[in-house]
């Protein structure tokens, strides 16, 4: 693909400068809408969705993602002692990886211990942190690119990412992950919106969510996997009937199939369903946390921990530990691939 200037998109009516960057890097922020009215904002600092606007049977927009106004919110976010990613992409590894360790080629790999000594969401400067490239743009649709170095945060291999995001006409958000790599080296990739149906503004509490996963990962009390599985036979977290939200997840769930729905959220308020779909093998559920209590959002909203819930599409955390688990390796030559959908529906 050639590789379009940020400059040169400055023509487009659905690309407008955000801000700047500490070092006066440009941040733009880019438009996609369709023939329904449905409207998704995103930036080219982390490839983040910031807005995401759905019709309801009145036609009234709800935004549903948690997020910021600008982009010195997202970059000053960082900072707190435990960053929310608020619709960031997360790499080089989603999760957490165990110590921050991992053997590869019979090489191991140390890596920032940023979570209890263990490595979360790509190390201390992941991707959600790095002003991506753009490939191309429509009104329905970017590409952004972002060149990972070799041995960055100490990951092996110079890594190539291009994620696309598509707004279709039957109002899903769709996300291609395309990734090469100059050395073999471990590879999960996700997307951190925070949702709510009733809009950013309120809580997850009385929205009612479904799993396709009878089974989810154990882990210890640092979250790290055990290599073990958890059934959830009578399991206060068996949503594969559909139940009110916890006030607090933190759970990466097996998914039963890859060509049904994986996971579906739903408002009784406003009759609006959110179904994802996904090619990886689980999706982690997490609410209940980096909000401390009182974090501002966008349009001066408090945020506390239940106004959003993430469905993080990914491979396993942890699997460069567990030979067991889905494969992580990226080898040299070959191409990573990744496909999520989040469809939203007006129930009436």
């Amino acid at each position: 693909m050639n590789l379009k200037h940020i400059s040169h998109l400055q023509d487009y009516s659905n690309c407008k400068l955000f801000g700047l960057a500490p070092d006066n890097e440009e941040i733009y922020c880019f438009e996609l809408t369709n023939k329904n009215g449905m409207i998704v904002q995103l930036t080219n600092y982390g490839a983040t969705v910031t807005s995401l606007k759905v019709p309801a049977t009145d036609g009234k927009l709800t935004d549903v993602v948690l997020g910021f106004d600008n982009p010195n919110s997202y970059i000053e976010s960082y900072n707190l002692p435990s960053a929310p990613y608020f619709g960031t992409t997360v790499g080089r590894y989603a999760g957490r990886i165990n110590k921050g360790r991992f053997t590869l080629n019979d090489k191991t790999f140390e890596l920032a211990g940023n979570n209890n000594g263990n490595a979360l969401h790509g190390g201390n400067i992941g991707f959600g942190q790095k002003i991506w490239d753009v490939t191309d743009l429509t009104n329905q649709s970017v590409t952004f690119h972002l060149i990972s170095e070799n041995l960055e945060e100490n990951y092996p291999g110079e890594l190539h990412v291009f994620l696309t995001y598509t707004l279709t006409e039957e109002n899903e958000l769709k996300l291609e992950y395309k990734a090469t790599t100059t050395e073999d080296t471990v590879i999960n990739l996700t997307h951190h919106s925070y949702f709510n149906l009733n809009g950013h503004d309120a809580n997850v509490l009385d929205q009612e969510m479904f799993i396709d996963a009878d089974k989810m990962l154990e882990t210890n009390d640092e979250s790290i996997p055990t290599g073990k599985f958890t059934a959830l036979d009578g399991h206060a977290f068996d949503f594969r009937t559909a139940k009110n939200c916890p006030a607090s997840i933190d759970n990466s769930f097996v998914i039963n199939s890859n060509v049904e729905i994986a996971a579906q959220l739903f408002s009784p308020k406003n009759n609006l369903k959110m179904s994802v779909y996904t090619d990886q093998p689980s999706v982690h559920i997490y609410v209940g946390g980096n909000c401390f209590d009182i974090l501002k959002g966008k349009e001066n909203v408090n945020y506390t921990p239940v106004s959003g819930i993430c469905f993080e599409t990914q491979n396993f955390p942890d699997a460069p530990n567990h030979s067991h688990f889905p494969n992580s390796v990226l080898k040299k030559g070959e191409e990573y691939q990744q496909t999520t959908i989040y469809k939203f529906e007006n129930i009436n």
